[in-house]
């Protein structure tokens, strides 16, 4: 089973190598949820760019994505962006600083979709902080809540969230475009909703998971597919679960990665099946060879008249 990791390979390993032995670069790639990345060398071979895009990026700006950038690669920012992209962050090898610097650089560098990614949940965790400070209504009417910030990350998927004073609730919409996807599917988000029961993890997020129809926070919202192939996981972040940076950090980094996981576990899941049907037909027809019985070749006979007799042994 491979393990799914928020930093981008490609870029990891190419930023290390042209780091130490600049050389002519024009490279595309796509990561998961369609974000597509181009590394190359436009002007000379010791200047490196790298461009981000990402069909959500106008919501993610809205939810503070853009400062987020900034706040994280800062001096790396290229001065324009390469067209047909929306973020672009430019390398000097000759001016990269060396050692464990390089590597944070490099690893931060490999992490920039996840960073755009994580603005509004960034956004959502302190904004909870600030209405659990807020002291309930004396005539015992409800608690204000923020916002519902919605990101289409997918064609016909996104991620909706919103605090309140003592969650954060997000929620993921997700297409299952056969019926043995829904079907499995179907059995994994069940098994998030079971699994929390057990006493080993009773500090997990809450995990709710309903087909077809959408969570109460999201009802009001039009252009919500009700189909039998959509599904909606919520989760329910409690303040335990970002209480310090690094928490936060951790739950943003897995959160993100739970669509991703799932439709991965799936295909994995059917190729296992596959895999096991074919060695049992196998079986089944070693069985049925075996089962045959022999004949020997054909032997002409006669009688005792003279005339021919065809017969088997």
């Amino acid at each position: 089973m491979i393990l799914l990791e928020s930093q981008n390979v490609i870029i990891e390993n190419t930023l290390t190598e042209k780091f130490q032995k600049p050389s002519a670069l024009d490279v595309q790639f796509v990561d998961y949820d369609g974000v597509r990345f181009h590394l190359s060398t436009p002007e000379r071979k010791t200047l490196l760019l790298l461009s981000m895009n990402i069909r959500c990026w106008e919501e993610l700006v809205k939810y503070g994505a853009q400062d987020l950038i900034q706040r994280e690669y800062g001096k790396w920012i290229a001065p324009s962006v390469e067209p047909e992209y929306n973020v672009s962050l430019q390398f000097d090898t000759e001016k990269v600083p060396e050692g464990d610097e390089r590597e944070a650089l490099i690893h931060s560098v490999a992490l920039i979709k996840r960073n755009a990614l994580a603005a509004p949940f960034e956004r959502a965790f302190l904004k909870q902080y600030e209405l659990e400070s807020i002291p309930a209504p004396i005539d015992g009417s409800a608690r204000p809540e923020a916002e519902l910030m919605q990101i289409h990350y997918r064609d016909e998927e996104a991620i909706y969230m919103r605090a309140s004073h003592d969650r954060v609730t997000v929620i993921f919409s997700t297409l299952f475009k056969e019926e043995t996807d829904r079907i499995t599917g179907r059995v994994f988000l069940q098994e998030f909703v079971d699994a929390r029961r057990l006493p080993s993890i009773q500090n997990a997020p809450q995990v709710l998971y309903s087909n077809r129809e959408p969570p109460l926070e999201i009802r009001h919202l039009s252009g919500l597919k009700d189909s039998e192939d959509v599904g909606y996981v919520t989760f329910v972040l409690f303040p335990r679960h970002f209480s310090t940076p690094d928490t936060a950090a951790s739950t943003i980094s897995r959160i993100q990665l739970f669509r991703d996981y799932l439709h991965y576990h799936i295909k994995c899941s059917k190729a296992y099946m596959h895999s096991r049907m074919r060695h049992r037909v196998t079986e089944f027809l070693k069985v049925l060879n075996r089962a045959k019985m022999e004949t020997s070749g054909e032997k002409d006979r006669k009688t005792i008249t003279g005339r021919s007799l065809r017969s088997f042994r």
